[in-house]
């Protein structure tokens, strides 16, 4: 006669509940974890008041017609409609575009080539800091050095002038020449810290894959592209990234060296959406154009980073 099984039998036996042969274990609620969430809660709190509230504030704000003043006016999806027929739009995106080829190709570019010729000399510390000191200077201050710098009659035009150029290039007003310009000064400023990192990185590869590619007469490009390469791409991924979300919100160089002219012509994302709601006061395209960015943003990082994570995983 088959006796059924109580529900603790069945746990000791490995019923549904339990593991076979091993009873099943609930889990106990340690007193640490009420005073975990007490050290949790504060932070949630201000990064949902600093975070989130604003950035669907700033969502609601895009489907409205608003300029401060009054309550917003729902209008739907005319603010997008507007944004994306507007000439002075989609010149500010090709501009944008521009900085992050120019921001990928010349500072990440160069500070990795500067990293890869003095990680291995003696004292090549002291040659990576001159490179490293316009780190400390602020997106202002460099516009404001090379406005000096390319001005018309500047320090540039009066250097030129010495060898016989009496008709230089109008540096700051002739599009796109005064975009190519303002991403030469920010990478000036953006190389040493990229060289720094990538320096990191090759300090930390064991000695022991690069003295056996030597052995196997690699050498230059070939051990580059063998050994130093694949293992400074996790690094490469994190220098890439913060490369492209910093030229994708580009502002402060552009305002103070050319204001986004002349006219709008050089004008970026960020700066184009800055105009809009705090020049034209219209905080409705203004607020679209800020989501239609954090998008671009979040999209351009999560391709690169799942490209970067396959990447990986074959390897």
């Amino acid at each position: 006669m088959a006796v059924a099984q109580t529900p603790a039998a069945e746990r000791v036996a490995g019923g549904p509940t339990g593991t076979p042969g091993r009873p099943a274990r609930r889990r106990r609620r340690t007193p640490y974890q009420g005073s975990a969430r007490g050290f949790v809660a504060p932070g949630v709190f201000l990064v949902a008041v600093l975070l989130y509230l604003p950035l669907l504030w700033t969502t609601f704000l895009s489907f409205t017609e608003y300029n401060g003043l009054g309550d917003p006016d729902w209008v739907g999806i005319d603010n997008y409609v507007e944004m994306f027929t507007d000439p002075a739009f989609v010149g500010s995106l090709m501009n944008t575009l521009l900085w992050v080829a120019g921001t990928l190709l010349i500072p990440v570019g160069v500070g990795l080539a500067l990293a890869l010729l003095t990680w291995n000399l003696p004292g090549g510390i002291w040659l990576r800091l001159p490179f490293l000191i316009p780190y400390a200077i602020s997106g202002i201050g460099v516009g404001v050095i090379w406005s000096f710098i390319l001005s018309a009659n500047g320090a540039l035009d009066q250097a030129l002038a010495v060898f016989g150029v009496t008709d230089p290039p109008r540096w700051l007003v002739d599009a796109p020449l005064n975009t190519v310009v303002m991403i030469l000064a920010s990478s000036w400023q953006g190389v040493g810290v990229n060289a720094l990192l990538f320096t990191i990185g090759l300090q930390s590869i064991p000695k022991e894959p690069l003295e056996a590619a030597r052995v196997d007469g690699a050498t230059g490009f070939r051990l580059f592209g063998s050994i130093l390469w694949p293992m400074l791409r996790p690094l490469t991924a994190v220098v890439v990234g913060l490369s492209i979300v910093a030229s994708l919100k580009t502002f402060d160089i552009v305002l103070s060296m050319t204001k986004g002219g002349p006219g709008r012509a050089s004008e970026t994302l960020a700066l184009t959406m800055y105009r809009e709601t705090f020049v034209n006061s219209d905080y409705g395209l203004g607020s679209a154009i800020a989501v239609f960015l954090s998008v671009v943003t979040l999209i351009a990082s999560i391709l690169y980073l799942r490209q970067q994570l396959s990447q990986k995983h074959e390897m």
